[in-house]
């Protein structure tokens, strides 16, 4: 059993005087030993930057401020704040399923409605912290960020049944997906459902076959997942991304305008939706919901800036001047917020040059145009950076503004990026109004796909070794993640029979990790940072203990029991 709660340090995060007062009136008849109250996000994090505790109890919204407990919790999480044995309790007068599904899903734990009893606050306490106490030996090896051995200890602790198995098993699947052990991933995710069918479970397999490639299994699995429990949100947000994958754009927007329709105030949900529909060819529905998106979401670190480069072309073609100088203003907002990112200042250059053409700065727009392409071939240069581009040279060329080298820069970026249907078709919409440009690129796809198989026909022919140097060779002319990758299959299913393995894998290697070939992922209004894909569960990376400062500590309201 778990430490008495007289021996506890509690903190409470609430906004409003009377609610916070109820809570800690609630712990202190609990016997709770500590108290420390904190009326906002930002004095909170300070606080649990200076001290450790054994609860935290925080409300989800705040009046006048931006951040969201959630947002706190996940920032927590992202810097190592939280040991293991911190029982971190959501507190919420919103009941739909709108508002409390991310939370529900990221691994509280616990997560409660207003209004609360004190025995309803003290049970979840006390049965988190008893959930803690038996899984101690694996949540102290991801602290340590021993987070293969901590896999294991799950995968024990579920085949043997101990108690709260499944938590284990959770956490211990989510731990082998994140670290690229996806076939034992979807083989433990399989067992889990073999144990007790759960939603979360049959997601994590759709996941695992998701990021290894198998994009209509996992489509498969969804469907089935989906038609059990229409009501679960995450499911469409993988079944959208598996469907855009595998090119079949409308399929994704009809997928990702449900999940909207489930959680219509979900920033992360309304970008996909909008984004989906601009890709798609929707362009009204795919503004209409990027501009829902930055009303709700522009200060969350959930809004990806790229929906400011889409309505900034929107714009643009729209004739509205001030509408594209209120996007210039907003992403010099997020530019200035995160200086040292250098996304928002490469998006923001965009919308710079689509202001240059707006205001028939012929030169200027050239001259942004041709700094872009100079850039290309730097392993910085993206599939975005890919789209935004294109999309700029097609405005250019539909106003018949000249740039002479265009058509070289169109074939170089259609050889580096065709590597999928769906990446070729985000490059066709990205050119949407010039045939010409749409052609080099598709016939860029054809020739990648023709360079693969020639290559491939070599193998089959027994001469593995002519494969892998005829695609490295290609992969060194056209930075294609495809052939790059190809090339490293090659090498690792027929080592034996190439004379010249070890230096043709450095070469292939050093290609790899030069241009992340590994990581070719148009997201679609996702973040990296914000710290749970979906599905999943907000882990830790690790526990990093504060340092004491008596001066900060001193100064804490903190009540007696």
């Amino acid at each position: 059993m778990s430490a008495p709660l007289h021996d506890a340090k509690a903190l409470v995060i609430d906004g409003n005087p009377l609610s916070r007062s109820i809570i800690v009136g609630q712990l202190r008849d609990a016997g709770v030993g500590t108290i420390v109250q904190c009326p906002r996000v930002a004095d909170a994090r300070t606080k649990l930057e200076t001290w450790p505790f054994d609860v935290v109890i925080c409300e989800q919204y705040f009046d006048r401020e931006a951040t969201t407990g959630q947002e706190l919790l996940d920032d927590l999480r992202r810097n190592q704040l939280l040991p293991f044995y911190t029982v971190f309790v959501m507190v919420t007068s919103e009941a739909s399923y709108s508002k409390v599904a991310e939370a529900a899903e990221s691994a509280l734990d616990a997560y409660l409605l207003k209004p609360h009893t004190a025995a309803g606050l003290v049970e979840r306490i006390v049965q988190a912290r008893d959930r803690k106490d038996a899984l101690r030996h694996i949540f102290t090896a991801i602290d340590e960020q021993r987070f293969d051995e901590a896999a294991q200890m799950c995968k024990a602790h579920f085949e043997q049944r101990k108690p709260y198995y499944l938590y284990a098993a959770r956490i211990g699947a989510e731990l082998m997906l994140r670290g690229g052990h996806l076939h034992e991933a979807e083989m433990f995710y399989e067992a889990v459902i073999a144990a007790k069918t759960l939603p979360w479970a049959r997601l994590g397999v759709a996941r695992a076959q998701v990021e290894g490639g198998f994009q209509q299994r996992a489509v498969t699995t969804l469907e089935s997942l989906i038609e059990t429990d229409p009501g679960y949100t995450d499911a469409y947000d993988i079944m959208g991304r598996a469907q855009f994958e595998l090119g079949n754009f409308q399929a994704a927007l009809a997928t990702f305008k449900r999940s909207t329709m489930l959680t219509p105030s979900s920033v992360n949900r309304l970008l996909k939706h909008g984004m989906m529909a601009w890709y798609a060819g929707e362009r009204e529905e795919g503004i209409e919901m990027l501009d829902r998106a930055t009303r709700l979401g522009l200060d969350s670190k959930l809004y990806d800036p790229q929906a400011l480069v889409l309505l900034a072309f929107a714009r643009l073609d729209n004739a509205e001047h001030k509408g594209l100088q209120r996007c210039r203003e907003q992403m010099e907002r997020i530019r200035d917020r995160y200086p040292d990112n250098p996304r928002p200042l490469r998006l923001l250059e965009v919308i710079e040059a689509l202001v240059a053409i707006q205001d028939y700065q012929t030169a200027q727009a050239l001259d942004d145009v041709r700094r872009m392409a100079k850039t290309i071939h730097q392993p910085a240069f993206d599939v975005e950076s890919a789209c935004n581009l294109l999309a700029l040279m097609t405005r250019l060329a539909m106003r018949s503004i000249q740039l002479y080298e265009v058509d070289a820069a169109v074939d170089t970026m259609a050889l580096r990026f065709c590597t999928s249907r769906a990446l070729t078709e985000l490059l066709v919409c990205a050119a949407t109004g010039r045939q010409d440009f749409i052609n080099r690129v598709r016939s860029g796809h054809a020739h990648i796909l023709k360079q693969t198989e020639e290559a491939m026909s070599l193998s089959l022919k027994g001469d593995p070794q002519a494969a892998v140097v005829k695609l490295l060779n290609d992969g060194e002319q056209t930075l294609n993640a495809k052939i790059i990758e190809s090339a490293h299959l090659v090498l690792q299913r027929y080592e034996a029979r190439i004379p010249d393995h070890e230096e043709l894998q450095k070469k292939a290697q050093a290609m790899r990790e030069r241009y992340r070939t590994t990581d070719i992922h148009a997201g679609l209004g996702e973040q990296a940072h914000t710290g749970r894909a979906a599905g999943g569960m907000s882990l830790s990376s690790g526990y990093k203990p504060p340092q004491k400062n008596e001066g900060l500590l001193a100064n804490v309201n903190a009540v007696g029991a």
